[in-house]
């Protein structure tokens, strides 16, 4: 996974009236989760804020990151979990880190990428790609940018699904039958079908 510097400090007050003036300010209202729990047994938030403009680059990317946070000149390893958007500006509200350690495995959405030439689409299909993104997991460490998907012997009319999927160290959280891509079948294809069977 990649890795991306920020840093920030602590929130002394929280509420929404003190997240209001943090985002006129230009900073983003951020909770950092980790191992600390609560007499609940619920993870601990630590209140933060991060300038907005340092979070763009990896709130507005189709990559994930591991963000290397410093917050008060503590360094803290996180991944961002939870993102809230304003419904109608679309800004930044708010987001949820979760910290990371080297042995902790933790579960993340990476993106799938189809790799090769599927045999229906040279038949005349069209593929069609039902999911971006699987949810894997794994210690930081072992996951990678992009899970790559190879589609080649895929026939027209058939479809892959997460169960024919394995990755090295991983472990895929997304449900077995949820289908990642499929051939399609389109007007082309069904003539050149239906000439040979009249042959």
């Amino acid at each position: 996974m990649k890795e991306i510097s920020v840093s920030g400090q602590k929130r002394a007050t929280t509420g929404k009236k003190a997240s209001k003036e943090m985002r006129k300010e230009g900073l983003v209202p951020c909770n950092l989760y980790g191992e600390k729990k609560n007499e609940n047994g619920q993870p601990e938030a630590m209140a933060f804020a991060i300038p907005a403009s340092q979070l763009r680059r990896v709130v507005y990317s189709p990559d994930v990151y591991v963000v290397n946070i410093t917050i008060d000149g503590e360094a803290h390893k996180a991944v961002m979990k939870e993102l809230q958007f304003h419904p109608t500006t679309d800004a930044l509200l708010h987001v949820d880190f979760y910290e990371v350690n080297d042995e902790k495995p933790i579960t993340i959405g990476i993106p799938v990428k189809l790799v090769g030439h599927a045999q229906g689409v040279r038949d005349g299909g069209r593929l069609s790609q039902a999911v971006r993104t699987l949810n894997v997991t794994a210690p930081y460490k072992q996951i990678p940018e992009v899970l790559n998907v190879d589609v080649t012997e895929l026939k027209l009319g058939k479809a892959i699904k997460v169960a024919e999927l394995n990755f090295d160290g991983l472990q895929i959280a997304t449900p077995s039958q949820v289908v990642v891509c499929s051939v399609k079948a389109t007007r082309a294809s069904r003539s050149a079908a239906a000439a040979e069977a009249a042959q």
